[in-house]
């Protein structure tokens, strides 16, 4: 399996994601379980239904984390000499050709995309179009809504 880049913030947002899941919740629906079954008939006990499909859930979710964190390859920006080059982790003050508008994204892994927080996925449309460019260069994006240009005024290794 190819490794899947992903920052030091990242990795330890998996990591404690990973904890509370082993050390709350597992213990959490074992409780809720054996409950259920103290309340007798489990053919027809809703509790214990939920609470087994729960625990489906953590242990899908732990085998998934714990994948990903295996295959990971934890990057971190501030440790990053691209020579002013768009690449993985950088974080890029853009200014929209059209409206002028500027806006700040880092460039990161998909389990840590959220774009209320400028968080853009290595994979997206956007992201693609930076990587590689430097200060200065126009990014030309194809978006839902037709081509958007975008000048690369400053990036930054946080």
């Amino acid at each position: 399996m190819a490794t899947i880049p992903i920052t030091k913030r990242g990795a330890e947002k998996l990591k404690d994601e990973l904890h509370r899941l082993k050390t709350v919740d597992r213990p959490a629906v074992i409780q809720a379980i054996a409950e259920a079954r103290a309340q007798g008939d489990l053919s027809e006990n809703a509790e214990y239904e939920a609470a087994k499909d729960r625990q489906g859930f953590i242990e899908g979710r732990i085998q998934e984390v714990e994948g990903k964190l295996s295959v990971a390859q934890v990057i971190d920006p501030s440790s990053l000499d691209a020579g002013g080059r768009v690449v993985f982790g950088a974080t890029v003050e853009l200014e929209d050709e059209d409206s002028g508008d500027t806006v700040k994204y880092q460039i990161v892994g998909e389990d840590e995309a959220d774009l209320k927080l400028g968080l853009i996925n290595i994979s997206s449309p956007i992201a693609r179009a930076l990587i590689g460019k430097e200060e200065g260069d126009v990014a030309v994006v194809q978006a839902p809504g037709g081509e958007r240009r975008y000048e690369i005024v400053a990036v930054h290794y946080l």
